[in-house]
């Protein structure tokens, strides 16, 4: 089942294969592990995917397919989790980086207003940099193990699920053929 779902949301490996972001990666991508969807792939997939989302760097999309090629997890899967933050959802993932670091590092909150300047960029920075980074990194680990034990989890209630019910449906057919015998 969850095969079945995961499938139909990611893109072909061909399609993939043809983005120029990845030719970094060359021959690696045609490594056959990248493309299987198994519970192995897809959990270590969500790990590094939801490890990545919350990476404050534009690269992340690239630096999941890098993480995906060296731990042998699907690749599309990784890539596309990446996309978690995105535009719509990072001022408030990120502001939630930054309040769980402040929480972490027991600093108070600086007032934050916006000006489009390199002087405000470094000053803030070095005002909001560490918190907000510690933050990133606390909510990447939490958020990548959750992923990765939900879906091994979720796979594994759904395989069990799927061999009870055909154990169920077993019984039902040494019937038919018992019959059909006696006849």
């Amino acid at each position: 089942m969850p095969r079945k779902i995961f499938k139909k949301f990611l893109p072909k490996h061909e399609v993939i294969r043809k983005q120029k972001a990845l030719a970094v990666f060359g021959n690696l991508l045609y490594d056959p592990n990248l493309w299987c969807l198994n519970r192995r792939s897809a959990s270590g997939a969500f790990a590094v995917g939801l490890f990545m989302a919350f990476v404050p760097l534009p690269s992340q999309m690239i630096m999941a397919a890098g993480l995906a090629i060296m731990f042998g997890v699907n690749l599309p899967l990784s890539v596309a989790l990446v996309w978690i933050t995105n535009p719509v959802t990072m001022p408030v993932i990120f502001y939630a980086a930054y309040k769980v670091g402040t929480f972490l590092m027991d600093t108070p909150n600086q007032h934050f207003h916006f000006e489009l300047t390199w002087e405000f960029l470094f000053n803030q920075m070095s005002q909001i940099g560490p918190p907000f980074l510690l933050g990133c990194l606390v909510l990447s680990i939490v958020f990548s193990l959750i992923g990765y034990f939900s879906v091994r989890g979720i796979w594994r209630y759904s395989v069990v699920r799927s061999w009870q019910k055909r154990r169920l449906r077993l019984p039902k057919k040494l019937k038919d053929v018992l019959k059909k015998d006696k006849s």
